[in-house]
């Protein structure tokens, strides 16, 4: 339980950066070298290095190099965990909703 917290919150301290967030919507269209991500932005490569090293970190997305050029590449699996979360999230919230409406429909129900 505490690697899953662990990734999880890897995953969503990836996602608060708007910058990271732009980098995994423009890889969603396919694998990017950084240089091609990085025109995108007004930064400079060191600093948005930091940014493809924290979505690497997170599981978000891999890295390979060929030559000189480092390629990005999104990986699904990655928003496995948050996709897993928010089950369990959706699940409970659920189950709160059903216990309310039986609440609610049991007590028009009562004089």
């Amino acid at each position: 339980m505490a690697q899953y917290a662990d990734q999880l919150d890897a995953v969503f301290a990836a996602l608060s950066d708007p910058t990271r967030r732009s980098v995994i919507t423009h890889l969603a269209d396919g694998p990017a070298s950084v240089g091609d991500l990085a025109r995108t932005s007004t930064m400079t490569l060191p600093s948005f290095m930091k940014h493809v090293r924290a979505l690497e970190a997170s599981g978000l997305i891999r890295t390979s190099k060929a030559g000189r050029v480092r390629t990005c590449t999104l990986q699904p699996e990655g928003m496995a965990v948050v996709d897993g979360w928010l089950a369990e999230q959706r699940a409970i919230w659920e189950r709160r909703t059903d216990r309310l409406e039986r609440f609610a429909t049991t007590r028009e129900e009562t004089p």
